[in-house]
Formats: structure tokens, C-alpha cells, sequence
């Protein structure tokens, strides 16, 4: 199973510090590193600096050599299709390798409300992905003069420039809708689920195969992956340690093991022998990637457990 790195990129984090986790994550040879795409600063302080995630990702292309690099997942709302389209390519360019354009409806109203980004209800905006994906594809892939018509977005007579070879792989994902899963079947190259346990995982993923033999694709051609957070340590008095100092970064206070308690279900958290479970347990649900959101991305110790533990797995 391969692993990946997550940062929360809008919590506070300047570039060379998001610099310093990639680099360190392509060093120990972990799969991938993506970073969240968001403009407003959560959990914690929301007076938090921001970065753009694509401005990120094109700097970091140009200072690693071979791991692959992402956002999960950006939403639609940000920027016009073809827009991202050319920003991709662009990125992907620069870094001379493939890159993992993670796309999805967004979610949260105020960084939308406070940057002047239009904010329909979720209905229009999974229409508006599904449109997005098509297009994102049909410029990367499609013949010159492609045209698209859709209800939100329409293309007259594509000459798109330089096409990008490979085409970006292309992640959408969610906690597993059936309407998620159609657009996953329908346009993805990989389903990333989120927010849930191992189990959960198995029954999601079964569904997901239903969906792609619907939309008449082989399931194996989905690539399938999870995303959890990560929170471990050598010993269970460093692991709660680390949880203490999360807790206080996010502005939260009390008993470490009473924050856990509903995340440990979906989290790799632990000393070793729990944290090496879940992954074995994520594996076994079928997941082929699992994608770590980092919560201490200050610390990069616990980089150094986590590629232990994936020789381990």
C-alpha cells in the first residue's frame, strides 16, 4: 500500500514550511504529497495566514525531484474550468512529472463569503464538478476544436496549448454518496474516501465497484484510497503528548483520550503496533493508497515513524 502526506496548507503555514514536510516526505520515499486548498484559516484562529495551494504546489515542483504532488482536493468554486485546467498543465511542466489534480463541490461558506467566491447550494455545485471534470479532460486530452455545452460552463472550439502528457491524474472522492460515486466511476482515476473507519471503508468500496460495473467500467481501473489523520508516536505518552499540543494548535483544551475517542475508529493514531493495525486494517478494506492528514506539520518526526511503519505494513 502506498502512502501519502496531507497538510492543512490554510493553518497558519508559510511556504518554506510546507517546503521542509514535502522535502522530508520525498527523502523518506513516501508516494505523494498534497496540500488542502483553502483561502480561510481552520480549525483554531481563523486570523491565520493563507497560501494559494496551486502557487505552493508550482514552487515545490520546481525544489523535489520525484514525488507526486496535489491538492485535495480543490474546489470548483475557486476557479473556472479552463483556468484550472492551464494551471495544472503549467504546474505539471514545471515539475516534469504527473501531478494529482483533486477536484470537488467545496464546502465551507465563508471563505467563499469573505473572498468573493460564488456559493451555490450543493446541487449546483455537484453539477457544476461534473461539468468542470469534463471539461478539465477535454481540454487536457480532447482534439483541437472540441466544444462542451453544459448548463454553467460552455467551450467553442478548444486549442488548448501545450497538452499536458500525461494527462493529470485526476482524484475526486468524498465520504462515499452515491452521486459521488457516479462522478468518481464516470470521470476520476482515483476515489479518495474520507472521514471513515476500516470497515466503513470495505462496504464503500463494494459500492463503489457497483457503480463503476453501472457506468459500464472495469472497478479495477479505479484506483481506490483512503485519507486519516495521523497522529503517532513512539511510545503512548509521546503519542498523547502530541495530541495535547494539536489540541492546544486548534484552540481546544481537556483529556487527550477524550478528544481521540471518536477519531480513533478512522484515524492512524497510537504507538506503533495500534497505528500499524489500522494501516493493515485500511489495506485489507481494499484501500491502495492512504493519504495521512499530518496535524503536527511543524514536526517532522513523526515522518520519520510513519516510513517505518509502511515497511512494517
Amino acid at each position: 500500500m502506498k502512502l501519502g502526506i496531507v497538510v492543512e496548507g490554510q493553518m497558519g503555514l508559510t511556504y518554506a514550511q510546507q517546503r521542509a514536510i514535502a522535502t522530508r516526505a520525498e527523502s523518506l520515499g513516501f508516494d505523494a504529497f498534497y496540500r488542502t486548498d483553502h483561502y480561510e484559516s481552520f480549525p483554531g484562529p481563523e486570523d491565520q495566514a493563507t497560501s494559494d495551494a496551486w502557487s505552493v504546489l508550482a514552487g515545490l515542483a520546481r525544489e523535489t525531484r520525484s514525488i507526486a504532488l496535489g491538492t485535495l482536493v480543490s474546489p470548483v468554486t475557486f476557479r473556472l474550468p479552463g483556468e484550472y485546467a492551464k494551471v495544472v498543465a503549467t504546474v505539471q511542466e514545471m515539475a516534469g512529472r504527473r501531478m494529482h489534480a483533486g477536484l470537488g463541490a467545496g464546502w465551507h461558506e465563508s471563505e467563499h463569503r469573505r473572498h468573493g467566491f460564488p456559493f451555490p447550494d450543493m446541487p449546483v455545485r455537484a453539477a457544476m464538478l461534473e461539468e468542470q471534470l469534463s471539461i478539465v479532460r477535454g481540454l487536457w486530452s480532447g482534439p483541437d476544436g472540441w466544444s462542451y455545452d453544459g448548463a454553467h460552463y460552455q467551450v467553442r472550439d478548444a486549442l488548448f496549448r501545450p497538452k499536458p502528457d500525461p494527462v493529470p491524474w485526476i482524484i475526486t472522492g468524498g465520504e462515499g454518496s452515491p452521486r459521488g460515486m457516479r462522478i468518481a466511476a464516470a470521470h476520476a482515476d482515483e476515489f479518495n474516501l474520507t472521514s471513515s473507519t476500516p470497515q466503513i471503508a470495505r462496504e464503500k468500496f463494494a459500492a463503489l465497484d457497483d457503480a463503476c460495473r453501472a457506468a459500464g467500467r472495469d472497478p479495477s481501473s479505479l484506483v481506490r484510497s483512503a485519507m486519516t489523520g495521523l497522529l503517532v508516536g513512539r511510545s503512548q505518552a509521546e503519542h498523547l503528548a502530541g495530541v495535547t499540543r494539536l489540541m492546544a494548535r486548534i484552540g481546544g483544551s481537556g483529556d487527550p483520550e477524550a478528544y481521540l475517542a471518536p477519531r480513533r475508529p478512522r484515524w492512524v493514531s497510537g504507538a506503533p503496533d495500534e497505528a500499524l493495525t489500522q494501516m493493515r486494517a485500511f489495506r485489507d478494506a481494499g484501500a491502495q493508497r492512504l493519504l495521512l492528514q499530518h496535524f503536527l506539520p511543524l514536526e517532522l518526526e513523526p515522518l520519520d515513524l510513519l516510513a517505518e511503519l509502511r515497511d512494517a505494513i
